[in-house]
């Protein structure tokens, strides 16, 4: 578990750190320019951000939870985080209208993500089992 923890740990950082590379590079692209102050605090929140989306993915490992309950602690850990994130860093205004905003955004994207990736691992398992019905016969 720990190897894993580890791992993800690693790939959401690197994870994080391209997106604010990709971010300023379209800042600037777009005639913007960079802070010193507002670039550190971005990117922080961007390796945070990828930091504990990656790593709660965890939850999904735990075989004795149900697929609702995994969600449900998945959704309610990364959801909190990156609320209590986003109005440190300033992605979203800390008011009721900013929060409004805010949660009508990262639960359709937050569903569809979810959505791709349940059919994406629904289908890896079909296939595994499709090699298994095949070895057996």
């Amino acid at each position: 578990m720990m190897k894993t923890l580890l791992f993800r740990s690693f790939v959401g950082i690197c994870f994080g750190a391209l997106v604010m590379v990709l971010t300023c590079f379209g800042v600037i692209a777009f005639g913007g320019s960079l802070d010193s102050g507002i670039f550190v605090k971005n990117a922080i929140g961007c390796i945070l951000c990828g930091w504990f989306f990656s790593t709660a993915t965890l939850f999904f490992e735990n075989e004795k939870w149900s697929l609702l309950s995994q969600t449900i602690l998945h959704f309610l850990t990364v959801s909190i985080l990156y609320f209590l994130l986003s109005f440190f860093v300033g992605w979203i205004p800390f008011s009721l209208k900013g929060l409004a905003i805010g949660i009508g955004i990262f639960i359709p994207f937050y569903m569809i993500i979810w959505t791709i990736f349940y059919l994406y691992f629904r289908f890896q398992m079909k296939i595994l089992n499709d090699g298994l019905d095949k070895r057996r016969n």
